[in-house]
């Protein structure tokens, strides 16, 4: 009897150590605060910037566990937010685009979201979590998906309303206003007239009627997205004098494959002067800051509210972002500041708060981590894997590399970033291969790719991104309008 009481109480503290929101005590289901923002460089959107002032999400990483090398699938909204919630890379969801919704092929797929609505959560989105033109379609469902969510909320603010013609526009004839290189210093609106404000508003209302209950809530934040369209405030935050641009030259394009540089034309900086380009960064700074005011105001909520200790908070930008590094611009490279992206995990209850882990994770890692955390069961064939271990401990051993796609037309591009290397291939080594060793060129200056020395580490490279990606036609979908209202509304 004294040994099978034994081992039930050791089975019992395993389950704590293996699951760390069940701890002593915990009567409760832990409830989750899901914050996304819209294209923030992972360098200059987080963890004390010098220059760029962004204290809430500085805030919420003292609390939290730092993913400083988290990875995104691809870098382009759609396909990149697809499989965050889908647990499954793009080859499988087959949204290569920002019009295809998953469902036509995977209508019977249960996403993030969805798995906690089935478990008894009140689950709601607030703003942009799946793709959402921007600003076009703020306001809209644009491409959501209806099964995910109990309850579904679309502000609008003066960022939509705003007329083109009071924005900055340097990029009219060449680029979509929602991909254009322009801005707009809003002198009299407030942080709650324009929609990311809105969003704020709306989360805490949700946080506040809902208390009594579990929940899953979803704020996604549109900024720091182009048009960079903010209260002048924030741009009063940042001196054009401390605004500059990393240093390129006229043979920068001759050191790297034609299609690593198809994600900015004309190059560089899509044809802005040095100058107007630096007024853009100093917009863009402008953006992140202003966000970073609304995710103060939901972690202040939160606090107020007695929600912070039963609450895991988590923080995710679906892509990186170009800001001048190799005369690039936006996303939709495979370069470092393209794929990774600023994440933080906030557990209650945890020791290893404010740390950082320097492990290689993916997006996709956040569905089988959620459903793990809170002692759900997540659907078979999940692509990522649970971050818990590395939330308890972030030196645990662990050898998983990163996998980023990007299409240019018909010609397919793959990444995998392990911690010492990043190896590209574009058309499957046809059209060029780039190697970088991420210890001693951080920027990847110099591709390795060619030169004989490093033969055997290309190889080994190949080998593993094999396992991933092989030769073959891109598995994209077609859109259909009548799928996407049926899925989406």
């Amino acid at each position: 009897m004294k040994v099978q009481n034994l081992k039930l109480i050791f089975l019992f503290f395993m389950s704590v150590l293996i699951n760390p929101l069940n701890g002593l005590g915990q009567k409760k289901k832990m409830n989750v605060l899901f914050i996304s923002v819209d294209d923030m460089n992972t360098d200059l959107g987080a963890y004390g910037h010098p220059i760029v002032k962004s204290p809430s999400i500085d805030r919420l990483a003292s609390k939290g566990m730092i993913f400083e090398k988290a990875y995104c699938q691809m870098p382009w909204c759609s396909p990149s937010r697809s499989s965050l919630l889908t647990g499954l890379r793009p080859n499988k969801t087959k949204v290569m685009d920002l019009e295809y919704h998953f469902r036509q092929d995977l209508p019977d797929i249960v996403t993030l979201p969805q798995l906690f609505k089935n478990s008894g959560y009140y689950v709601a989105r607030v703003g942009k979590i799946y793709h959402y033109g921007n600003p076009g379609h703020i306001g809209t469902n644009s491409l959501d998906d209806k099964l995910s969510w109990s309850e579904r909320i679309n502000p609008a603010g003066l960022d939509k309303t705003t007329l083109e013609t009071d924005v900055i526009n340097y990029t009219p004839q060449r680029r979509g206003f929602g991909a254009s290189m322009a801005y707009y210093s809003d002198p009299l609106g407030g942080d709650k007239e324009h929609t990311d404000g809105k969003v704020a508003d709306e989360a805490i209302r949700l946080l506040k009627q809902n208390k009594g209950k579990p929940f899953f809530i979803a704020a996604g934040f549109y900024r720091p997205h182009t048009p960079w369209i903010t209260p002048k405030k924030y741009f009063d935050l940042y001196d054009m004098a401390d605004i500059n641009l990393p240093l390129i030259s006229d043979k920068t394009q001759s050191l790297y494959p034609a299609d690593a540089f198809g994600s900015t034309k004309p190059w560089p900086y899509n044809g802005l002067t040095t100058e107007q380009a630096r007024e853009c960064k100093r917009a863009y700074y402008a953006a992140i800051s202003f966000v970073d005011a609304q995710i103060g105001r939901l972690l202040d909520a939160l606090e107020k509210e007695g929600l912070d200790k039963n609450t895991v908070v988590v923080f995710w930008s679906d892509h990186g972002y170009h800001l001048g590094e190799h005369g690039l611009w936006f996303k939709q490279s495979l370069f470092e500041e393209s794929a990774k992206v600023p994440m933080i995990i906030s557990v209650p209850g945890t020791k290893n708060q404010g740390k950082y882990c320097r492990k290689i994770v993916e997006l996709i890692d956040i569905y089988p981590t959620l459903a793990d955390l809170a002692g759900l069961k997540a659907p078979s064939g999940l692509d990522g894997h649970s971050l818990a271990p590395l939330i308890s401990n972030p030196d645990t051993p662990w050898d998983r590399p990163a996998y980023t796609q990007i299409n240019r037309g018909e010609v397919p591009g793959h990444s995998v970033r392990t911690l010492l290397w990043r190896y590209t291939e574009w058309n499957f080594g046809k059209d060029g291969v780039e190697l970088y060793n991420e210890e001693t060129d951080p920027k990847e200056l110099q591709n390795l790719a060619t030169d004989p020395h490093y033969s055997m580490i290309v190889e080994q490279m190949k080998q593993l991104l094999k396992k991933v990606h092989s030769p073959g036609p891109i598995p994209k979908g077609k859109a259909d309008p009548d799928a996407r209202m049926k899925y989406s509304d």
